[in-house]
């Protein structure tokens, strides 16, 4: 939310330097992302900013878009100002810049001719002050002295506080809620709340008000102003909202809005003129109704959407956004005010279902304070007789019992076991009562607009704690006990990253989101059309990592992710934890990088098959027991990449744990260098797997050196070449030892894979 400064200081003392606050309220309120400065800059040429009043307005006679004005600045004599602007006439208060003033964009104002005619000055439009936006006219002022300094009669520059509040603390969605806070961090005084002359804008006749869902409308009032005159707000109005990041529309529009910022309660005005039978109804919508909001889109609305309606239609979508039958328009001469309250789910669904969000339906969500909404007519009835003129002629309160202020027991000992810091008891009250608590004996009686999120005697200390934070020594607390564990899942885990780090690879973060067509799993309001799906697996995004960095001139690339992907798996998704790596090397590399990684979480050597997948090259990618590798098709990046997928639950099910320690050292290994001829379609991790088992544990160690496939193997054959180790934890092997072993290799192979012994 955007705080204009000067608005924070109508309701308490701004005395203290902004980037202060701005701090303090990050610690204990809520962050402040910027302190951004709008409008003029300090210049000591702002005195050449006057207030002017045009005595007379000719034709230029050289130009038919031109017209020359004679306006008084208390100087005696009158100047001679050329101006384009049509929105005037003579007796008009008008902003004037005199020769040598500088404007918003930096341009120093000199005298000038203009087709042959000598301008005197530049009478002013709101966005050459910085003020708006608007350069259809010139500004029109409230009447005044000629000659007045501008900056007595308008507020030529603001500074704005860019604030986040938690989804806890509607209140501070207001101006009046951040100043409370400030008062409260500061020991100030505070502004009675505006609006809270109640009654003030009472009317004796009583508006026809029904409300038929008590439960998602707690409160409605309505307010009848007749006699109104719709029309541009005065310059500090619209000033103050374009400040706070809203645009101006009309006296009446600006004043709903000015009441929302101001106190967090939402309005809305409707042209009584439109309402069918002059009556509110407050009711769920019927089946097959639509609505026609401000929009200007045509919505079919549901059975559990709440309506605003007249006697036949429904003419607003309840606490998100107005109908475009019933809005302000230029003519309107009736007013009917709406102060309402309405429950947060019932606005929340309605605003994610139609996908329509409003300043209006993001404070509903929050929860609003019923009280406000009294207040909020007051303050908006008292504004618009003041700025629209007028009367009040009707009005209605339509509730329920408000709900009691709740009441929570509260231990000042309490707090300070908890805080760490000792408080005296009154100081701590005197907290209470700045925020708006009130002290009941053993208890403390919540504020109306804190009453959702503090509920218990810990949520009440949290107040006083949050005002204590900087006086927090920064030490930490001694370490007496620590319970607890790494899962295996987690120490797995770690072990798997290192290993990766150690092989040069860096870990990435991509978004678990894709484009529409690759998955099934399509949100139902993405964000963008990029990021509009749930992704079934981490090469897609790893491939478009590679790229940027690529394109950023980084070579040698290896990159790796640990995320989940989400499958087909009936109603919703079925989630996986998967390992992705990419890296610029061919197969045989990347196939070193799987097999470090089995050995780094000490589990048995991959086992691979030939297997085919859509991001894989087609001769080049096999399957093992986890996931998929193999070399990246070679028209997705430039160069040969390696890459492979793993499912991190299937390749922790191959790990040995715990590990245990096999004798290695007291007994010498035999090794032996055998070659077996096999067809071209056996695998070669096949053979090694037949290898294993014919050898059992004796076989220590194999891996295969050499395939060979030429004039000494029959065509459709190849030779692969196997070094053996063999060795005993009980006995050293003997060369008679090392041929079993062999032969029994050798005769299961034959059997297994019809292969035989290579002897030349």
């Amino acid at each position: 939310m955007r705080i204009p400064v000067s608005w924070l200081s109508d309701y308490v003392a701004i005395e203290m330097p902004l980037e202060e606050l701005a701090s303090r309220l990050s610690v204990a309120s809520a962050e402040v992302e910027g302190i951004e400065r709008i409008g003029l800059a300090p210049d000591p040429a702002n005195d050449l900013l006057r207030v002017g009043r045009v005595l007379e307005l000719a034709a230029h006679p050289n130009a038919d878009r031109l017209r020359i004005a004679r306006v008084e600045l208390g100087e005696g004599a009158p100047r001679s100002i050329v101006c384009g602007a049509m929105n005037f006439e003579a007796g008009a208060s008008v902003a004037v810049a005199l020769p040598g003033a500088v404007l918003a964009d930096g341009a120093r104002l000199e005298r000038r001719t203009v087709r042959g005619e000598l301008s005197d000055g530049m009478i002013l439009a709101e966005d050459e002050l910085g003020l708006g936006a608007d350069h259809s006219g010139i500004m029109l002022l409230a009447e005044a002295e000629p000659g007045t300094p501008l900056a007595d009669v308008l507020l030529l520059s603001d500074t704005v506080l860019i604030l986040e509040a938690t989804g806890n603390r509607p209140d501070l969605q207001s101006v009046y809620g951040v100043a409370r806070e400030i008062a409260a961090l500061y020991g100030q005084p505070l502004a009675p709340m505006p609006g809270g002359a109640v009654g003030a804008t009472a009317a004796e006749r009583r508006l026809a008000i029904a409300v038929d869902e008590p439960g998602r409308c707690p409160r409605y009032i309505g307010r009848l102003l007749e006699g109104v005159t719709v029309s541009p707000s005065p310059q500090w109005l619209r000033f103050r909202l374009q400040a706070a990041g809203v645009r101006p529309i009309s006296n009446v529009v600006d004043v709903t809005n000015y009441v929302m910022l101001a106190l967090g309660s939402p309005l809305h005005a409707f042209d009584f003129a439109t309402l069918h039978g002059g009556e509110i109804v407050v009711r769920l919508a019927g089946s097959g109704e639509r609505l026609t909001t401000l929009d200007g889109v045509v919505r079919e609305l549901d059975g559990d959407d709440l309506v605003i309606a007249d006697r036949d239609r429904a003419i607003a979508l309840a606490g998100i956004m107005g109908g475009a039958e019933t809005e302000i328009a230029a003519d309107t001469r009736a007013v009917l005010l709406e102060a309402a309250n309405f429950e947060p789910t019932t606005i929340f669904r309605s605003s994610e279902r139609h996908r329509l969000r409003s300043e209006a339906s993001g404070r509903w969500e929050k929860g609003v304070d019923p009280r406000l909404a009294e207040a909020a007519a007051e303050l908006a009835s008292g504004m618009l007789l003041e700025l629209a003129g007028g009367h009040a002629s009707a009005a209605a309160d339509v509730h329920a019992p408000l709900p009691e202020l709740p009441r929570v027991a509260f231990r000042p000992a309490r707090a300070d076991a908890l805080i760490g810091l000792e408080t005296p008891a009154e100081r701590q009250y005197a907290l209470l009562e700045a925020l708006g608590f009130e002290r009941s004996g053993e208890a403390v009686v919540v504020p109306s607009w804190r009453a959702r999120d503090v509920t218990r005697e810990v949520d009440v200390i949290e107040e006083i704690a949050r005002f204590r934070l900087d006086d927090v020594p920064f030490t930490l607390p001694a370490r007496r006990e620590m319970y607890g564990s790494l899962r295996r899942e987690q120490r797995l885990r770690r072990r798997l990253e290192d290993a990766l780090v150690g092989l040069g690879f860096a870990e990435v973060y991509t978004p678990s989101l894709r484009p529409d067509g690759e998955t099934p799993w399509i949100l139902p309001d993405p964000i963008s059309v990029e990021l509009s799906a749930l992704r079934t697996s981490l090469l897609p995004s790893l491939v478009e990592a590679a790229q940027r960095n690529l394109d950023a001139g980084a070579r040698g690339i290896a990159l790796f992710e640990i995320a989940r992907v989400y499958l087909p798996g009936g109603e919703l998704p079925e989630e996986r934890l998967r390992l992705g790596a990419i890296a610029e090397s061919g197969f045989l590399a990347i196939k070193v990088a799987l097999e470090s990684i089995h050995a780094a979480l000490k589990g048995e050597p991959p086992s691979l098959e030939r297997a085919a997948a859509p991001l894989l090259h087609p001769g080049k990618s096999a399957r093992g027991a986890s996931g998929l590798i193999g070399e990246l098709h070679p028209s997705l990046l430039e160069g040969m990449w390696g890459a492979f997928e793993l499912d991190l639950a299937d390749l922790f099910a191959l790990v040995t744990d715990p590990v245990v320690y096999l004798d290695v050292i007291s007994y010498p290994a035999v090794r032996q260098d055998i070659a077996l001829v096999v067809d071209e379609q056996v695998p070669v991790g096949e053979l090694l797997a037949v290898a294993r088992e014919a050898a059992g544990e004796e076989l220590r160690e194999l891996r295969v050196f050499d395939v060979y496939r030429g004039g000494q193997v029959e065509p459709g054959r190849k030779s692969v070449a196997l070094a053996l180790s063999y060795q005993s934890a009980v006995r050293t092997l003997s060369e008679e030892d090392a041929n079993r072993l062999r032969d029994r290799i050798v005769a299961l192979a034959g059997e297994r894979v019809g292969a035989r012994l290579r002897s030349a």
